[in-house]
């Protein structure tokens, strides 16, 4: 990375949180739907997504409220 993309990721990051993850969203759609893409990163989240709906389905997932979820995410974040 050249000095001018290094000033310019410090001043990103200077952010707010909900303005990074906006840009990064931005950025990733910048490189199109022919960007290169990990393959094996794909395929392990589609299996992991997969047996996680299926733990849902069987019933052995303990689910929990949204608000409690968020409530424990804001937890972790701030302690």
């Amino acid at each position: 990375m050249n000095a001018q993309s290094d000033q310019l990721l410090q001043a990103l990051l200077a952010l707010s949180e909900a303005d990074r993850a906006e840009i990064a969203g931005r950025l990733i759609e910048s490189l199109g739907p022919d960007a290169e893409t990990d393959s094996d990163a794909e395929a392990a989240w589609d299996a992991e997504i997969r047996s996680r709906v299926e733990s849902m389905d069987r019933g052995e997932a303990t689910m929990i409220p949204w608000d409690d979820a968020l409530a424990r995410l804001r937890e972790r974040k701030d302690g």
